[in-house]
């Protein structure tokens, strides 16, 4: 079906937007889904040459839609900030978004704008001059898009996952927006205080990903921070240019953890895993649903890997929810008594 040319008629006629994002069934993980959305998106995002042309009368409806979008960032923003225009791009609830736009703007960074917005009238102002961020490690194909076709200047910092990652992510946008971070050690201090029962619980403990959501890297390196020790870090897909700076992070952790760099292994044949974790013995399996339950029935603790992309997981608060989610599993078997539910040959 040809969408691209159905969608233009369908609204005009009815009075909505519509967005096509073509999925091809080829994706290596379902959050790559998120990906083609949020790059369709961009396309419909006005920019700041179409919002100062003339009105050329092809839709109406939208084009009201773009102005009222252009009145409103007038209005919320307030007086002009002292650095170019900053979007950030990942779907993320809105207390956390929130929350990430909050800990930019005590370091003086004004957020001009969200990919996806809440509303299609909020989208935000996209052009030269404008730098945009991601917060999720699976938008490599919306990064892309920003730069090549909207024209946008990426910056290329860690995913706030973790008070490591959130420090590392909110530095590396003042450093490109010449801002001085100002009380960021002794935020992230703080937070790591607060986190010292769960630290105790997994510390000195290892952990297998097998691979499902490309979270993988961002959850191994606070991971490694918490003192545990990653086997193997099995990943879908791996873009090592988006994801450049989580991966010197990670081997900065490492380092200044004394803990072993990981193997990361992209697009893991599951067979050759299963060997691997029956080898290796690891306190808990980070792994998709069809994995979870045949391991568990071996003594290995699981985590399903889908629970990380639905939870908060991001900035310096939900730092917390990560390991919950990690100790579950292990506090669980502790308190039951659990070892193996299979006879040993």
């Amino acid at each position: 079906m040809d969408l691209e040319g159905m969608a233009p008629q369908l609204e005009a006629e009815i009075g909505i937007p519509i967005v096509v994002a073509r999925a091809n069934g080829l994706d290596y993980a379902f959050t790559q889904g998120e990906d083609t959305v949020l790059a369709a998106m961009a396309h419909r995002c006005p920019s700041f040459d179409s919002v100062r042309t003339k009105d050329t009368g092809s839709n109406s409806f939208v084009k009201n839609l773009l102005k009222s979008n252009l009145r409103g960032a007038k209005n919320t923003q307030g007086e002009d900030p002292k650095h170019p225009p900053l979007v950030l791009f990942g779907s993320l609830p809105s207390t956390v978004a929130t929350q990430l736009t909050m800990e930019l703007n005590r370091q003086g960074i004004t957020v001009s704008g969200w990919l996806p917005s809440q509303r299609y009238a909020d989208l935000p102002l996209l052009g030269e001059g404008v730098y945009v961020c991601g917060v999720n490690p699976f938008l490599s194909r919306t990064a892309t898009t920003l730069m090549r076709r909207r024209r946008c200047k990426l910056i290329g910092a860690p995913f706030p996952i973790g008070p490591d990652g959130t420090r590392s992510w909110v530095e590396k946008i003042c450093s490109v927006l010449n801002v001085e971070p100002q009380g960021l050690e002794e935020r992230e201090a703080s937070i790591w205080e607060g986190l010292q029962d769960y630290v105790d619980l997994v510390k000195g403990k290892s952990v297998f990903f097998m691979g499902d959501n490309l979270l993988e890297v961002s959850l191994a390196r606070f991971l490694i921070r918490c003192g545990m020790i990653v086997y193997e870090i099995g990943i879908p897909y791996m873009d090592k240019r988006f994801q450049a700076a989580e991966l010197e992070l990670l081997e900065k952790t490492c380092l200044e953890m004394g803990a072993p760099l990981p193997r990361i292994v992209e697009k893991p044949d599951n067979y050759h895993q299963i060997q691997r974790i029956r080898e290796l013995q690891p306190d808990l399996a980070i792994t998709g649903m069809a994995h979870a339950n045949p391991l568990e029935a071996r003594g290995i603790s699981t985590k399903w890997s889908v629970e990380f992309t639905f939870a908060q997981i991001h900035g310096f608060t939900n730092s917390r929810d990560i390991l919950e989610l990690v100790t579950r599993p292990l506090r669980r078997n502790q308190s039951l008594g659990w070892t193996s539910l299979v006879k040993p040959n």
